[in-house]
């Protein structure tokens, strides 16, 4: 099982409502350098915020990689989201190689909470970082942080 973890790209500081934010040009260049380490990876599903700048995010991706499987947007990606719902969902998943698009501070504790097994330790997630993690399936304390990209 792999499983990528993608925080959206810089956005724009204000707008109406947090959720309706969206990417700036370099918020649009980090995802598309983010995009370029997930070339030749055999993704099954693309899970995606419903926030703006996040569906900004994935459309990137997409069209980066020529995407043509699934791109769902669900509920329980949000900034605020708690790991454990999402553990909910994504124990309900049949794919063996998904990508999460989300936002921090949700992002960092998911994959703190995948690898370390407690949520005092989240991953440091910059915007359009990227955190690929591995194990035999998605389990809290039982994946393994293979690779951690940083945009330049």
């Amino acid at each position: 099982m792999k499983l990528w973890l993608l925080r959206h790209g810089e956005a724009e500081p204000k707008a109406r409502t947090d959720a309706e934010r969206n990417l700036t040009e370099n918020g649009r260049m980090e995802v598309q350098s983010a995009a370029a380490h997930l070339q030749d990876q055999p993704l099954q599903a693309i899970l995606v915020s419903p926030y703006q700048r996040a569906q900004q995010t994935a459309e990137i991706v997409r069209q980066v990689l020529g995407f043509s499987g699934p791109v769902e947007t669900v509920p329980w990606l949000t900034p605020e989201s708690d790991p454990g719902d999402a553990m909910l969902y994504l124990d309900r998943r049949s794919e063996q190689r998904l990508l999460l698009v989300t936002h921090q501070p949700f992002v960092g504790v998911l994959g703190g909470w995948l690898v370390n097994g407690h949520r005092d330790t989240p991953i440091p997630m910059a915007t359009a970082s990227l955190a690929e993690l591995e194990g035999e399936y998605i389990a809290t304390g039982l994946m393994r942080l293979t690779a951690l990209r940083h945009p330049s």
